[in-house]
């Protein structure tokens, strides 16, 4: 586990930290006795609360609790001084006197210091000093003390153990925590139901999450250095404002309330406008409609009422308008986007009126969200004054839909973004597992911030429980954009995990964690269906796939068996769930898609033995999340994971299957690869690639029989060459190629059983060694070319852009983008001024083939998303990707969000055989590139890329 004196998550430089070289470290607990800690009764209520977790944190490491004093003590050895500048007399002293440098905190944003200072006042020998330039900033030096002594921010969320020592100890500092990279940094709590049903299960059982739940929301967002919270706002929920203690708690606490793009000033129109409107009739007794162009006097008292009664609290105003529960604006009489445009500006100014004669000065920030069709409507002329933040965004799926021009970052009110990392809604909903990839979060929001938007980051997290890692990565870039790199994301994985877990365990759970992401990127288990991976081509593209979750569980028991005891509850719920889960979701419809096959095959007693595991493993998932919630922590979290809740979307549950009649009979089958049924097609061999292929041999009936296989050359292996049959077994062929004979070669493989005979024909090239040892770059074979794009020959920077390659990103192990993501795009002459990526490729045929480019999608919906291939000195061909999200199904955008690629597609002339150059080049920034495939013997099939093509490393 973490052991005192560890660095924080919010590093400070080598500089600031040295004197702790030199200086003894300072003891909060040594010899069974606790270091009182102080804190004024007249800083704010903030502090006061925090310092008092700070003895909470102590006696959970130490076992001892020290006592919180609010005066002074006559003497003291050691003690610990809380307070903040400006609020705490006692550290207004010591800055006064000299004794504490605050000159890189004063007067910032959430900022800190803590430093040890010896003989602080009269009769105090020795002071550990934590002192923020505001509230917050005092808030979060005291957490960062906690997390430093081993309590991790998820010790209650996540039931992360904290280690027992006798002895505790801090560095004596300086440790300066500058402000954060961006202002307002918090999460939205949406599509709640499962949260709802564990509240009221665990915290709450007369309400539908209220202030016990939102306690330990609070806390758990100051513990990561939050400060901004759009509470939950479905009909299952109870609103935000329905319980006084909530707004009071989050200003006790110091959290920054909002509400989200339907809720316009802090009104939830799914509880609250009924009951407004049953109070408030028309003169004819009917109903008032949630719609300003018909009741625009009734909506504004509405909004007045809630600006009144919220006045005192520290909150954000949201301002704009949708309508009721997520639904679109509704305009009776307004129905061109002009006539749109001109209520939304009524709208505006009716509710900033409102702000400034109700809440004054205090109003801010104000935010406008352009979510959805809102978006349009900004984007044809919406007048939003330059104090309000301009909140932008992603389509839901994890890609930004536009970002700030030159002139929306120069807006006083700045800008922020709101960014899910869980959604309901168009094309499917991903509401179960944390399944972003960290390096594409990174690669968003480092892109987010290159484009100044830095006023306001919100982060839709679901439940809380399964975003676990994913929130603390979206935060810890919050406050330090610059801490990760392209190169090392994996790196926050590896320090996460080893303060949950212990340092020793660090790099291993990263390396899970890394490769679950990578796997979520091909498909997020929430997306899988029927028939999506390939069972017949690239040997078994889908059993491929399980074979990868197979090793990564089989990983994740090995190591869950290494941990202390003491870790296994919370290494359940952030590592080994997540992996079983998402295994268990992708093997149930493997099952159900080989079911499908053998149907189609003709298969016999396989066919039932596909059914039967398909349903197993749904059994096995739903197991496992019983046990989540019924027994991990002792039945702590009843009801907070369930991929199939009733009143919102779910995750794919039981796959169908068939199943066929037992029939007293049997019979010969095989299917090759590459073929559904038989063996039209011939398993391709090569002697650069030296793959493996398979023939599944099948039983059409229900009796056993005996089968033989037999190859026609000696250097073909087979796993197998016969045996007893009862429903099927899959046979490996290789080649032997030292034994092969230089040239093509076609023969067969013989199987025979039952009375029959089939004959499955190969095609064997062997271009020899030598040619395969001088081989440069990537080597035609089996009808393609495969390529990794981070694995370029060359990278050409040009005109002040260039290519970066990202790890971690995309569905192999890296990809590479267009940098920086501001540049202008160039559209003419690109050979001379557009930066290049070079592939060596070795065609062993010629001709005018497709090329394919795998790009990561991104948008941008007042802009293009373009790039361009050529080969050679051929003139490039510009791609056009898709730049708008339609929030559609079975569209283009749809499948690039369900898919996560986009397949963009050019031809390109081998005029002869031999070594060529395939040159990719920016048109637009910000484009990332994950594989590039082409095709020189028609498709070749499969769901994912075929496996990379040959290369001499």
């Amino acid at each position: 586990m973490a052991a005192a004196g560890a660095a924080p998550l919010l590093p400070v430089t080598a500089a600031e930290a040295a004197p702790s070289a030199r200086r003894p470290d300072f003891p909060l607990l040594r010899d069974g006795t606790a270091v009182d800690v102080f804190v004024d009764a007249a800083d704010d209520p903030a502090v006061i609360r925090a310092a008092g977790d700070l003895q909470a944190d102590v006696e959970r490491v130490g076992g001892v609790r020290p006592r919180l004093l609010h005066t002074v003590p006559p003497r003291a050895e050691l003690l610990v001084l809380v307070g903040t500048i400006g609020a705490s007399p006692v550290i207004d002293r010591l800055v006064a006197q000299r004794r504490l440098d605050v000159s890189r905190v004063k007067g910032r944003w959430e900022a800190s210091v803590t430093q040890v200072v010896d003989r602080p006042l009269p009769g105090v020998g020795r002071a550990l000093v934590i002192a923020g330039s505001d509230r917050r900033g005092t808030v979060y030096g005291v957490y960062d003390t906690s997390e430093r002594i081993g309590v991790s921010p998820w010790y209650w969320w996540a039931d992360v153990p904290v280690v027992r020592r006798d002895t505790v100890t801090l560095p004596a500092g300086p440790i300066v925590r500058r402000e954060p990279a961006v202002r307002y940094r918090g999460v939205f709590i949406n599509d709640e139901q499962n949260l709802t049903t564990w509240s009221r299960r665990t915290q709450e059982p007369d309400k539908n999450i209220g202030p016990k739940t939102y306690e330990r929301v609070f806390e758990l967002l100051l513990r990561l250095k939050a400060n901004y919270l759009w509470p939950a706002m479905h009909p299952y929920s109870d609103f935000f404002n329905k319980h006084h203690e909530n707004p009071e708690l989050a200003e006790r606490y110091g959290i920054v309330v909002g509400s989200s793009h339907p809720e316009a000033m802090l009104r939830n129109g799914v509880h609250e406008w009924q009951p407004w409107a049953e109070e408030h009739r028309n003169p004819d007794g009917t109903l008032p409609v949630y719609d300003y162009t018909v009741n625009p006097a009734v909506i504004s008292d509405y909004w007045r009422a809630r600006a009144r009664q919220n006045a005192g609290y520290e909150s954000s105003w949201t301002i704009g308008m949708r309508g009721l529960h997520d639904s679109a604006l509704e305009t009776k009489h307004a129905t061109t986007v002009p006539e749109k445009v001109a209520v939304m500006n009524d709208i505006i100014s009716d509710q900033r009126r409102i702000l400034a004669e109700e809440v004054g000065a205090a109003a801010e920030p104000q935010i406008f969200i352009p979510y959805k069709e809102v978006l349009e409507l900004y984007n044809a002329g919406v007048e939003v004054p330059d104090d309000v933040t301009l909140i932008w965004p992603d389509d839901n799926h994890g890609n930004m839909r536009q970002l700030p021009d030159e002139s929306e970052r120069r807006r006083p009110g700045g800008n922020g973004i709101y960014y899910h990392l869980s959604y309901w809604g168009r094309p499917r909903s991903y509401l179960w597992l944390d399944t972003t990839q960290l390096s594409k979060v990174w690669q968003e929001l480092r892109r987010v911030h290159e484009h100044r938007v830095d006023r306001m980051w919100i982060f839709n997290v679901g439940d809380i429980k399964s975003i676990e890692t994913g929130l603390s990565f979206c935060l810890d870039m919050a406050w330090d954009v610059d801490r990760w790199g392209p190169g090392d994301v994996e790196d926050f994985l590896v320090e996460w995990a080893g303060r949950q877990f212990g340092r020793r365990y660090g790099s291993e759970i990263a390396a899970i964690r890394t490769e679950y992401y990578r796997l979520a990127a091909q498909r997020r288990p929430e997306f899988i269906d029927k028939a999506v991976f390939s069972t017949v081509h690239h040997g078994d593209e889908a059993g491929r796939r399980m074979t990868d979750y197979e090793q990564l569980l089989d990983r994740v028991r090995r190591l869950g068996a290494k941990l202390p005891e003491a870790c296994r509850d919370a290494y359940f719920q952030l590592v080994e769930y997540p992996v079983h889960g998402a295994y268990l979701m992708n093997l149930k419809y493997y099952w159900a898609d080989r079911n499908a096959l053998a149907v189609r095959q003709g298969r016999g007693a396989g066919t039932n033995r596909f059914a039967d595991l398909a349903e197993a493993a749904h059994a096995e998932e739903q197991a496992i999340t019983r046990r989540y919630n019924t027994e991990i922590a002792g039945g702590k979290w009843d009801g907070i994971v369930n991929p199939y809740p009733s009143e919102i979307p779910k995750a794919p549950g039981r796959p169908a299957v068939t199943r066929i009649p037992r029939q007293e009979t049997s019979g010969l089958g095989v299917a090759a690869e590459g073929n559904e049924t038989g063996a039209g097609s011939p398993l391709s061999f090569s002697s650069y690639t030296r793959d493996r292929r398979f023939v599944d041999v099948f039983n059409t009936g229900f009796l056993p029989l005996e089968w033989r296989a037999e190859p026609s050359a000696p250097w073909i292996r087979l796993s197998t060459t016969g045996g007893e049959l009862t429903d099927q077994v899959r046979v490996w062929a290789e080649i032997d190629w030292p034994r092969v004979p230089q040239g093509t070669h076609r023969p067969t493989l013989a199987f025979t059983g039952a009375g029959r005979s089939i004959e499955v024909p190969l095609l064997v090239v062997d271009e020899g060694e030598r040619p395969r040892r001088r081989a440069r770059g990537f080597v035609e074979a089996h009808g393609h070319v495969s390529i990794d794009a981070a694995h370029f020959d060359r990278e050409v920077p040009r005109g002040g852009a260039r290519w970066r390659t990202v790890r971690g990103l995309g569905r192999r192990t890296a990809a590479v983008e267009a940098v920086p993501t501001t540049a202008q795009p160039i559209t003419e002459d690109l050979t001379a001024c557009s930066p290049e990526l070079r592939y060596r490729v070795r065609f062993t045929t010629a001709g005018t083939f497709p090329v394919t480019v795998f790009r990561l999608p991104s948008l941008d919906e007042r802009g293009k998303r373009r790039l361009a291939v050529g080969l050679d000195d051929q003139p490039p061909t510009v791609l056009s990707g898709q730049a708008i999200a339609t929030g559609n199904r079975g569209d283009a955008w749809a499948r690039n969000v369900e898919e996560g690629v986009e397949k963009l597609t050019a031809r390109v002339t081998v005029s002869a055989p031999g070594e060529h150059v395939l040159r990719v080049f920016m048109v637009d920034p910000g484009m990332a590139v994950d594989q590039i495939v082409i095709e020189t013997g028609g498709p070749a099939g499969g769901y994912l890329a075929p496996p990379e093509s040959y290369r001499r490393t």
